[in-house]
């Protein structure tokens, strides 16, 4: 039987209140939104919600940073630590990495970034310094490394290694706009990963 609220541990309090704003977010988007039916949903007052959260725009910052910066911390973490060649990388933890991304929350805040974010720049600029800009350079740390071994090839993937990125967004607005004629995505990210590694490997010109 689930534990009563009040009953729950203090600490608990901002998870809930994060994943009830991303369903929230994710129904409504994020103008739409009102704090009060957050509140609602994770259980707690208005005005607990605010001691937590003193604005949205602080609240959707919470969820990027609950459900988002987690994946891009552990995708760095690899990078820095991690002794594969670029390649076993980009064909294993990235690649398992980007697979899981199109079905996940992260393409919910990705949809409501397009739909919502140029109304918004101070989010798209958060989303983009702690989102964007460190994976596309953990990727870009990648391809250098890959160059500099002798795996790779010097080639444009060096200056836009969104490259890799890119059949993930495609997945992501696939879905929103047209979900039963989706592909399947694992096959396309997948497939977009071999295409680059042939180039910058100088197998496909």
């Amino acid at each position: 039987m689930p534990e009563p609220r009040f009953r729950r541990r203090k600490e608990d309090r901002p998870q809930e209140i994060t994943a009830a704003a991303l369903h929230a977010f994710a129904e409504k988007g994020y103008a739409a939104t009102r704090v009060e039916e957050v509140a609602k949903r994770a259980g707690v007052s208005k005005g607990l919600l605010y001691l937590y959260f003193k604005t949205k725009e602080e609240l959707f910052k919470a969820v990027i940073r609950s459900f988002v910066v987690p994946k891009i911390d552990e995708l760095t973490a690899v990078v820095d630590s991690n002794e594969m060649t670029s390649e076993e990388f980009l064909r294993g933890p990235l690649l398992d990495f980007a697979r899981t991304l199109p079905g996940s929350p992260v393409s919910i805040l990705v949809r409501l970034m397009i739909a919502e974010g140029p109304k918004h720049p101070d989010l798209l600029q958060f989303y983009w310094d702690n989102v964007i800009s460190r994976g596309l350079g953990a990727l870009g740390k990648v391809v250098e490394r890959g160059v500099e071994n002798g795996e790779f090839r010097p080639s444009v993937v060096d200056e836009f290694p969104h490259l890799f990125v890119m059949p993930v967004v495609f997945s992501v607005i696939f879905r929103l706009l047209f979900e039963k004629q989706s592909p399947d995505t694992d096959k396309l990210i997948e497939a977009q990963v071999d295409l680059l590694l042939g180039h910058m490997k100088g197998e496909i010109a």
